[in-house]
């Protein structure tokens, strides 16, 4: 096969553009195929859940002070969000497609999660991916993309739907 220049460039720059990493996109973006080749079907894009939680031992959830008052964190003190559109006990997330990019789930790999000093029902909810996703009060729980570092909380509000959960799994709403 036999690529000009340009098309050379193209998918050289197409490349290092998906290097860089769109904070909040879902990092499924393609190089454009040469017209020769048939693209490939599409593949399922299962968003990595930023800095998931590592317990080693530790609590999977835990209490943090905050600007909002007492909310529940990850093991590395990432806040964790309720988004008002899911269901209570209903099993199952209604955060899906673009949605899960920028609000990846807290997955673990127990089924029944360590926390500390949260007083709320912690259980789990299978993602359609087969993975195993944390609930507080039979309300499934997500990271905001944009929080960068432990007890940000810039998702508070978003869209009048996401918030912050609170130990006894009260909705923040402030």
């Amino acid at each position: 096969m036999k690529l000009t220049f340009s098309a050379a460039a193209a998918l050289l720059a197409a490349g290092l553009l998906g290097l860089t990493g769109c904070g909040a996109g879902d990092n499924t973006a393609t190089a454009p195929e040469p017209e020769s080749v048939a693209p490939a079907p599409p593949t399922p894009s299962v968003p990595q859940t930023p800095l998931a939680p590592e317990p080693q031992g530790g609590a999977e959830l835990k209490v943090a002070d905050s600007d909002l008052g007492e909310i529940v964190v990850d093991s590395r003190g990432m806040t964790v969000y309720y988004f008002t559109k899911d269901v209570k006990d209903s099993g199952k997330s209604n955060c899906t497609g673009e949605c899960i990019a920028a609000w990846p789930p807290v997955l673990t790999e127990s089924d029944n999660p360590k926390v500390e000093g949260i007083t709320a029902t912690i259980g789990t909810i299978t993602t359609p991916e087969g993975r195993k996703q944390i609930t507080i009060d039979g309300m499934p729980i997500y990271y905001w993309v944009k929080d960068k570092a432990p007890g940000d909380t810039t998702g508070q509000g978003v869209n009048d739907v996401w918030y912050v959960v609170a130990p006894d799994g009260e909705m923040v709403r402030k």
